[in-house]
């Protein structure tokens, strides 16, 4: 029998990293689990070090790390607890680790994706907004040390299933003309339009298929999310903005598709749960039981698609734009919509005005070309400024 892989599973705590220890516990002969790390929700990763009897815990709030180290303490755990964000690329780069899952959200996840990356490990990345700031520095990376790259995405995923035999992100793909990433539309794909303004983010959040983190619902409720994913598919999968289409799909079944130069397109199919990718990424190249109920096409019954409503959804064209410009514009797309989202979730901006928010900042700051790590971080607090002050101004702000 194999040695067990050493995982290290980061934002642990979350809709992903749950997901992920789930399917981790069917297959304990396959992988132990080395590094759990979170921001700050010391109670669940405690229990989650005692179940799986991690080697390593890591809160980047120290404050929480200082509990965790207690609670361990006391209950007899070896588990060792270590803080801070300098902790978490170290941990991730150690070598009892194999398998990197990247599944803590937004910009604070670039960091440790680039540590993982660095060290050669393979990265399941769940974190799309590390791809979408770094951009051609993270597939550079990936690249140079060697390190392999899975995207758990279930669009990216899908599209990862559907290229040819032994094909890798980063790579481009012999003979595929266009890949067609699927969205469910949301919950407000038949609202009106003059609805939107008036939403709440209860409203947003309440996604019709899957369940997910609010922030990303309502980069889901507002299309963004798949704004995000063509700039991470092209990045992925060598391809031009221009070869990446987005089409509506509400029954959440086929996850994305791949057209062949000969004609021939191809579809991953499946229940709408992350368990499928999280499951493909850790048993690749191989494939073991993820737990997922199988798909009854029959009771389904029916798979309708339609094209997005870019009045409705904004974000894509925004999306599209910053994919275009390249350098930053990805980084300050993702920022603005960040500081946008996190307004709308405290109920200082009403839903329609997240679009809104995002246009100007990218009107306000010009692209410029990535060297390092620096000029994305640079771009990112720059638009996060702005995003900020913004926000202040703008007639969708409520007080």
């Amino acid at each position: 029998m194999s040695t067990p892989q050493g995982l290290a599973i980061l934002g642990s705590t979350g809709s992903i990293g749950r997901s992920t220890l789930s399917v981790v516990a069917m297959h304990p002969e396959r992988f132990r689990v080395a590094v759990l790390a979170a921001h700050s929700g010391w109670q669940a990763i405690v229990e989650q070090a005692r179940q799986f009897h991690a080697a390593t815990v890591v809160l980047v709030d120290p404050k929480a790390a200082a509990l965790a180290r207690a609670a361990l303490r006391d209950c007899g755990s070896a588990s060792r607890v270590e803080s801070g964000a300098d902790a978490l690329a170290e941990a991730v780069s150690g070598d009892d680790v194999d398998v990197v899952m990247a599944a803590i959200v937004g910009a604070a996840g670039l960091p440790s994706t680039l540590a993982a990356v660095r060290a050669a490990k393979r990265v399941l990345l769940a974190n799309k907004e590390a791809l979408v700031m770094a951009g051609q520095l993270l597939m550079d990376e990936v690249r140079h040390a060697g390190a392999k790259l899975i995207p758990i995405d279930s669009e990216h995923n899908a599209i990862f299933q559907c290229m040819p035999a032994g094909y890798l992100p980063g790579e481009i793909a012999r003979g595929v003309i266009r890949v067609i990433l699927t969205a469910s539309g949301g919950p407000f794909r038949n609202t009106g339009v003059g609805k939107l303004a008036h939403v709440t983010p209860d409203e947003a959040c309440a996604h019709p298929k899957w369940k997910m983190g609010r922030k990303i619902s309502v980069d889901s409720a507002t299309l963004m999310n798949k704004g995000l994913e063509i700039i991470e598919a092209t990045l992925l999968f060598g391809l031009p903005e221009s070869k990446v289409d987005v089409i509506v799909h509400p029954q959440s079944v086929v996850h994305s598709l791949v057209e062949y130069a000969d004609g021939s397109m191809l579809a991953q199919l499946g229940a709408p749960d992350m368990r499928t990718p999280i499951a493909q990424a850790l048993a690749w190249p191989e494939r073991f039981s993820s737990g997922v109920q199988s798909l009854d096409l029959a009771a389904i019954g029916r798979l309708e698609f339609e094209p997005p409503d870019h009045v409705r959804f904004p974000s894509l064209r925004l999306a599209r734009a910053a994919a275009r410009a390249g350098g930053t514009a990805p980084a300050v797309l993702n920022a603005a919509n960040e500081v946008a989202v996190q307004a709308f979730l405290d109920g200082r901006l009403n839903f329609t005005a997240i679009a809104a928010v995002i246009d100007k900042v990218l009107q306000r700051l010009d692209s410029s070309p990535v060297k390092a790590l620096d000029d994305v971080l640079d771009a990112d607090a720059a638009a996060r400024r702005v995003g900020l002050a913004l926000i202040e101004l703008e007639p969708g702000a409520s007080s």
